[in-house]
């Protein structure tokens, strides 16, 4: 009989003495009986402790909850927020005081409530932490058509030093002129992409045709690769920080020349037959056409609605005082914006002087010959 045969012809059980049991069915009879195999106790214990092992690696709830191949990455990406977030709740600042308002020489809410930016309104640390919980990308664009393609590269080599330190970064240089865009080093997780457009006989033209190139780059699927974009003029450079406080769905810059002025002395549009057009009797602040931005969405909003309306203009034969920026100003006052940018992110050292109420220049214009470099 074979050992392993726990059922003998009487039909009565054997056991090993001093052993273990254990019946293993092996689905068919021979010669008409149901044979039974006999596992060694070192077996047996070997056995279940194999079951206990891979049981737990796959009945966790950590396992259950990822699942599958990959999920050690994901584990680590999870602990790697929860680090974050612990920092994050680690940190040590001064309190706000409900009483006790951060600037009191300079107006920082809007009627609507949309925050005006000033250095000693905002702490950067704060917001970092919560930027960078959301990985966000942020898009520059440029045009550098013609003769103003000489200042690209103190542009970019400044941008590198001051615009969104830390985050990722795409410039969207539109150019008439791609072979003479400069090499500059970029850091980690920051890019250049060259988007070659066609130029206009007059500077105007450049300047109003931005509206439907930034309007038609936004529709293309390339729009994925951001969550916000900031429009800026090339003619510029980055002389201090500009981070992450711009950011929000909307926002326009404040005129160095006209914000401290009364809403009747604003150069807005104001022939009724332009679709710039504001009454003397309307307004709340002039914005320059050379820095805004915002959510990608709210961009393509923006700058479709402007170019539709200075499209309506040139069928109308008429064209606004201060071209895209007037239809800018029209589009920020029946749209208001979530932020505003105080001067300190738009100022012209070369025409203005530096007043105490500004604490930081941050974005400042380049000395240039406006005629040497128009229309060539």
């Amino acid at each position: 009989m074979n050992r392993g045969e726990l059922w003998g012809e009487s039909g009565k059980e054997r056991r090993d003495p001093g052993g273990w049991w254990v019946t293993i069915l092996l689905g068919h009879r021979s010669e008409g009986k149901l044979k039974h195999y006999f596992l060694h106790p070192g077996t047996l214990l070997l056995m279940t402790l194999t079951l206990v092992f891979f049981s737990y690696g796959f009945l966790t709830p950590s396992r259950q909850a990822l699942g599958g191949l990959g999920a050690e990455s994901r584990v680590a990406a999870v602990d790697g927020e929860h680090e974050q977030s612990r920092a994050s709740s680690r940190m040590v600042y001064p309190q706000p005081m409900a009483l006790t308002p951060a600037r009191r020489d300079v107006l920082v809410l809007t009627p609507w409530l949309a925050p005006i930016i000033w250095e000693g309104t905002f702490n950067i640390d704060i917001l970092n932490e919560q930027f960078r919980l959301q990985n966000i990308t942020v898009g520059l664009s440029v045009f550098a058509v013609k003769k103003y393609i000489t200042f690209l590269r103190l542009f970019l080599e400044s941008a590198e030093q001051h615009f969104m330190v830390g985050y990722r970064v795409t410039y969207y240089v539109f150019t008439d002129r791609p072979a003479d865009v400069p090499q500059v080093g970029l850091g980690p997780r920051r890019r250049l992409a060259v988007l070659p457009v066609r130029s206009y006989p007059r500077w105007q033209d450049v300047s109003m045709r931005r509206m439907q190139m930034i309007s038609q780059f936004l529709e293309q699927p390339s729009r994925q690769e951001m969550d916000y974009l900031v429009c800026a003029d090339v003619d510029m450079k980055f002389q201090d920080h500009v981070g992450v406080e711009i950011l929000t769905p909307l926002f326009g810059t404040l005129h160095p020349g006209f914000y401290t002025s009364k809403r009747d002395a604003f150069t807005y549009e104001r022939r009724p037959q332009s679709q710039a057009y504001i009454p003397h009797d309307q307004g709340d602040f002039y914005y320059m056409g050379a820095f805004f931005g915002g959510s990608v969405a709210e961009v393509h909003r923006l700058t479709k609605a402007c170019h539709e309306a200075m499209a309506v203009d040139r069928a109308n034969n008429i064209e606004a005082v201060w071209h895209d920026e007037s239809h800018l100003n029209k589009y920020l006052l029946l749209r208001k914006p979530t932020k505003v940018l105080s001067p300190e992110y738009l100022w012209d050292l070369h025409m203005l002087p530096w007043p105490s109420v500004l604490k930081k220049l941050r974005f400042v214009a380049v000395h240039k010959n406006h005629q040497e470099i128009r229309n060539r």
